[in-house]
C-alpha cells in the first residue's frame, strides 16, 4: 500500500477533540498525512472519498461504536489496517475487533513511540494484515 514515496494517509476517528487534534499535530510532525472523524458516519464519509494507508479508531464512541464502524470499514476495504483504540479496558470489545480484522490495539493513554511504530508497521504490511 504504501511505496516510501509519498506520505502516510492517516485517518483518526474519535470524539475527543483535544485528543485528536494533539495527535495529529505530532503525527503530521512525523511526516503522515492525518484526517479525523469526530463519529463513525463522518468516518465512513470519508473512507468513502479518500484512500488511506491506516486507520485509529476509538472503540468508545457515540452513536456507532468502533466495532461498528471496524465492521463497515472492513466492508468497504478488508485489507485496509486498522488499529483500536481503548480508554475503558473493554477487553471484550477488544477481542470482538481482533475477530473482525483489526490489525492491533493499544490502551490509553498509550505511549506515543509505540502508536507511531504500529502506525507505520501497519501502513508498511497494508493489506498483509488481513
Amino acid at each position: 500500500m504504501q511505496d516510501g514515496s509519498t506520505p502516510i494517509r492517516l485517518l483518526i476517528v474519535d470524539d475527543e477533540r483535544g485528543f485528536t487534534e494533539v495527535l495529529s499535530k505530532r503525527m503530521t510532525r512525523r511526516g503522515l498525512r492525518v484526517d479525523t472523524a469526530a463519529s463513525g458516519e463522518e468516518a465512513v464519509r470519508m473512507l468513502r472519498a479518500q484512500d488511506y494507508d491506516a486507520i485509529i479508531i476509538d472503540l468508545k464512541l457515540e452513536g456507532m461504536d468502533g466495532v461498528e464502524i471496524l465492521k463497515v470499514f472492513k466492508l468497504l476495504d478488508p485489507g485496509l489496517p486498522i488499529l483500536m483504540l481503548t480508554g475503558h479496558g473493554s477487553e471484550t470489545a477488544v477481542k470482538a475487533s481482533m475477530r473482525l480484522g483489526a490489525a492491533d490495539y493499544l490502551s490509553k493513554p498509550m505511549d506515543f513511540e509505540a502508536l507511531v511504530a504500529k502506525v507505520l508497521k501497519m501502513a508498511r504490511q497494508g493489506g498483509d494484515n488481513a
